[in-house]
């Protein structure tokens, strides 16, 4: 079966983590340091806080922006953890229909929801290709902008990088995704302020992380510490660390290979009249992690990819039809029509010719 996303991993990796297992030392030090300071660097932000998970980054950026008992205005097109952030943190998602081209959240939708309740936007770059920023930092006028950049890492707006552009950026970096660390996430930002406060959160609060307190000279006892605030525990270790710093490394080349496939798919699809295939606008650069057409016959299809050996998917059912929202439901007309159509398709670096042309040939002999 060919499945929809394949890690890619070879002896890099293997030996990164040896070096760490050998080192006596697992926990977050100078592997999460490292990455930290050149994913920063990478993304043009000041300031890069690693976790281990995207959702755990969501959950500190509205978290350190202090929305609690207000509202964010946010997309229905997504996975659940990113809306989970906003009512774990006490606040009321108010979704914004999205653009049918890009099936991102519409810009024009943002404008007519803002009020005096309104704490934070929170967009999607869906399938990693980069949300209008300018407009929707326009249309904000001062509202932070969190950006879920778990589909897009390494992805540009016109010559900025994603993760340097909004107030704060959320990445994902588990096993499916363009830069993985098996598991982790990281929170970018230029706010020094937001930045210190996620990194004591990320530790249950606490002042001095464990490799300050155990590995640095300092005029202070190891034991010595303040916890200000409730935190968490979700910070990232050395041991995905070091995954992370080889797969940073290979990240143009892996979204070379993610584009060289997408555009393969493009042009077998083009002729066929009952496929729309994704776009990619001219201002921006897809990160391009995932390959979402749109067929009327969605389910039927994936039905005979599956046949075929050849794995199919849904990204997504949107957030306002589950149970938990059900309080949140609006009138998305836009999203209502477009999910139903969508169907996701392999699309990883290491898919090779064969299986490209594997998943080409069954498409086409699918009978509408």
């Amino acid at each position: 079966m060919i499945p929809i996303f394949r890690p890619w991993f070879d002896n890099a990796e293997v030996e990164a983590v040896r070096e760490v297992l050998m080192s006596g030392w697992v926990g977050p030090g100078e592997k999460v340091e490292e990455l930290e300071a050149r994913f920063a660097h990478y993304v043009g932000a000041q300031h890069a806080v690693s976790l281990n998970s995207c959702s755990a980054a969501l959950l500190l950026a509205l978290k350190i922006l202090d929305i609690e008992g207000g509202e964010v205005i946010t997309t229905p097109l997504t996975f659940v953890s990113t809306n989970h952030a906003i009512l774990q943190n006490g606040a009321t998602p108010v979704f914004c229909d999205i653009d049918p081209e890009t099936l991102n959240i519409d810009p024009k939708a943002i404008a007519a929801k803002i009020t005096p309740r309104t704490r934070a936007i929170m967009v999607v770059h869906f399938a990693g290709h980069p949300c209008d920023m300018d407009e929707i930092l326009s249309i904000a006028n001062g509202i932070p902008v969190v950006e879920d950049a778990a589909h897009a890492s390494g992805a540009r707006y016109k010559d900025r990088m994603i993760g340097g552009v909004g107030t704060v950026t959320c990445f994902s970096f588990d096993a499916r995704k363009n830069l993985s660390t098996c598991d982790g996430g990281m929170l970018t930002t230029n706010n020094s302020d937001l930045a210190e406060r996620a990194r004591k959160l990320r530790w249950m609060g606490i002042s001095r992380g464990t490799y300050d307190r155990f590995r640095k000279n300092g005029a202070e006892h190891r034991w010595e510490y303040e916890v200000g605030e409730l935190g968490y525990k979700c910070y990232m270790n050395d041991l995905n660390a070091a995954i992370g710093l080889v797969q940073l490394g290979k990240l143009e080349s892996a979204n070379a290979q993610r584009r060289e496939i997408f555009l393969e798919y493009g042009r077998a699809f083009a002729a066929l009249d009952w496929m729309r295939t994704p776009v990619e606008k001219p201002q921006v650069r897809s990160a391009m992690h995932a390959y979402v057409a749109r067929v009327s016959q969605r389910d039927e299809l994936i039905d005979h990819l599956g046949q075929h050996n050849i794995d199919a998917g849904v990204h997504y059912k949107p957030c306002h039809l589950f149970e938990v929202y059900k309080p949140y439901r609006t009138d998305l007309p836009v999203t209502d029509a477009v999910w139903r159509n969508l169907i996701t398709l392999p699309l990883f670096p290491s898919l090779t010719e064969r299986e490209i042309g594997q998943v080409i040939e069954a498409v086409k002999k699918f009978e509408v």
